[in-house]
């Protein structure tokens, strides 16, 4: 299923828009730039949308501050009567370290209000997402944390990864979810066991 709508999550205010939780707007906002897109606000839908030129393809930022964003959410699907697996969700996740990039086609909100409000407007989970780490802190100091801004050592890997974003949300578009998974996951994981006996290494014997 192509994608149809990509959706930023952030706080709106200028206030909030340098702070680690507003890094799916920062993506947002590059690829409107990038494209040659405009923000229009849609006081009818409290949110900013611009339409990638080319393309039936639209960019949304909910303006309901992010505990609230499934409503604009909801509205912008059944308006143009798109189905949620045929939108992208890109948003900050703290339990990824700052600089990562992480794709997921479903599942849960993670501890994510945002991801939490989506859920519950649309009553299902099976929409894509792409994740940005903005690194972790103490449970106690977590909102401190999403809600501030990036140190002057943290902006140079905050802002390789929103480049990095553009680039992994240019690929989902053109090859789909699972092609822009398989090329910006970091290779983390052990290669698997030789299944051929031949294949394990032997010791030297004298």
């Amino acid at each position: 299923m192509s994608i149809s709508l990509i959706v930023g999550l952030g706080n709106p205010g200028r206030q909030y828009a340098a702070t680690r939780h507003n890094v799916g707007f920062m993506v947002m906002d590059g690829l409107a730039a990038a494209e040659g897109a405009v923000f229009q606000t849609m006081p009818r839908w409290q949110s900013h949308l611009a339409k990638l030129p080319g393309s039936g393809t639209l960019l949304l930022k909910p303006q309901t501050f992010m505990n609230l964003s499934g409503r604009a959410v909801q509205q912008i699907l059944s308006y143009y009567k798109w189905t949620p697996d045929q939108m992208l969700v890109v948003y900050d996740d703290a339990a990824l370290p700052l600089g990562a990039l992480r794709f997921r086609e479903k599942g849960s909100a993670g501890g994510h209000n945002g991801i939490k409000s989506i859920l519950q407007h649309l009553g299902r989970d099976d929409f894509s997402r792409l994740k940005l780490g903005i690194g972790s802190s103490l449970p106690a100091a977590m909102v401190g944390h999403v809600l501030g801004t990036f140190t002057p050592e943290e902006r140079p890997l905050c802002e390789n990864m929103l480049a990095t974003a553009l680039e992994a949300v240019q690929v989902a578009r053109s090859q789909g979810i699972a092609a822009a998974a398989n090329r910006f996951h970091p290779r983390s994981n052990p290669p698997n066991p030789p299944t051929d006996e031949s294949q394990i290494p032997r010791p030297n014997r004298p």
